[in-house]
């Protein structure tokens, strides 16, 4: 027998930037809120409780901050806004947190575990393992407790546990299996009451789609040259360079079912008028932190090579951002050069 969802007790995995900036929301919605962290950022919440600097105003949340998720206890909600790297290391490490009916939104960057969850055709169930190799996270937060989420906000932060809002409000939310659900329903009612901008989506893919069509190049771009967005898109051989992975990537989106009705001067065109900023992997670089290029693009990649579509720019662009975060100690070296 179903019950309506309570989404009453809410965890945050990753209370830093979107995290911190959800756990402070919903808090004052009446959410009770927890956090799983660890170093500084857990000294800070268990001092100060998260802090978020939006509209002028500073916003402060209780939190219950802890290093070990059964510390924490089953929760109602579940998000997970780690950046995917570190996503592999600590899906078994936050199990304590889920329960029955609990559910795990997803608020990251780039082709998520789930992506083939209830969706692709004959494709679907497909395992990308650019995104997770073993299968430990699928089997860690299994496809059930799901809740697919895309994120359009900036935030960034100023010290642990203290967060600074941009620009932003957007989350859409969807099922991966498209179909529309009560618990789907209720959490987009209570992210709205926390002044989200929350939409429910039909193919949470498409929006996932959609929002990994531009980050995907301007962040390992930046990340290579140090250079900001606008200046990105303001050199015309590199904006040239960039449309040519987009058309590659939009083909992928085409065969497997989601399409993008765009050209990527009109991608470019949405960029710019953000003005000059650090994207978030140019941000990582700079913090010495590891980078999401298997979320953002070698996902991209593997999916090219499943469809056969083939894809050279793509290629060009994994190579060298690869090469450039090894060389900076921020991603895996090839296994034969390792020791």
């Amino acid at each position: 027998m179903s019950t309506t969802p309570d989404f009453q007790r809410v965890a945050i995995v990753g209370a830093g930037a979107i995290g911190g900036w959800m756990g402070v929301r919903l808090s004052h919605t009446g959410c009770i809120v927890s956090a799983l962290a660890r170093g500084d950022t857990l000294a800070a919440l268990q001092r100060d409780g998260l802090q978020l600097h939006q509209d002028g105003q500073l916003l402060g949340a209780p939190v219950t901050a802890a290093t070990s998720a059964a510390a924490l206890g089953v929760q109602d909600l579940v998000i997970v806004a780690v950046k995917a790297p570190a996503l592999a290391g600590l899906a078994r490490a936050i199990e304590p947190l889920i329960g029955r009916h609990t559910v795990v939104l997803t608020a990251m960057n780039g082709v998520p575990w789930w992506f083939f969850n209830g969706f692709g055709g004959e494709r679907a169930g497909t395992r990308l393992v650019t995104v997770d190799p073993q299968g430990e996270i699928e089997r860690a937060i299994p496809a059930r407790h799901v809740i697919g989420g895309v994120v359009h906000a900036s935030c960034s932060v100023d010290a642990p546990g203290v967060i600074r809002h941009h620009f932003g409000h957007g989350l859409i939310i969807g099922e991966p299996s498209g179909e529309s659900s009560e618990r789907v329903a209720v959490l987009a009612d209570l992210l709205r009451r926390a002044g989200f901008d929350a939409s429910v989506s039909p193919q949470i893919q498409k929006d996932v789609w959609y929002k990994l069509w531009g980050n995907m190049t301007v962040n390992p771009v930046s990340a290579l040259t140090g250079a900001t967005t606008d200046r990105i898109l303001g050199d015309d051989l590199v904006r040239g360079f960039i449309s040519r992975v987009m058309l590659e990537a939009r083909a992928i989106g085409t065969s497997i079912g989601i399409p993008i009705d765009q050209q990527p001067e009109d991608r470019h065109a949405v960029t710019l008028k953000l003005g000059a900023f650090k994207t978030s992997m140019l941000q990582d670089v700079e913090a010495g932190k590891p980078v999401e290029l298997d979320a953002l693009v070698s996902a991209v990649r593997e999916l090219g090579q499943i469809t056969q579509v083939p894809t050279p720019f793509t290629d060009a662009l994994l190579g060298l951002a690869r090469l450039k975060a090894q060389s900076l100690g921020l991603y895996p070296m090839p296994a034969s050069r390792q020791g």
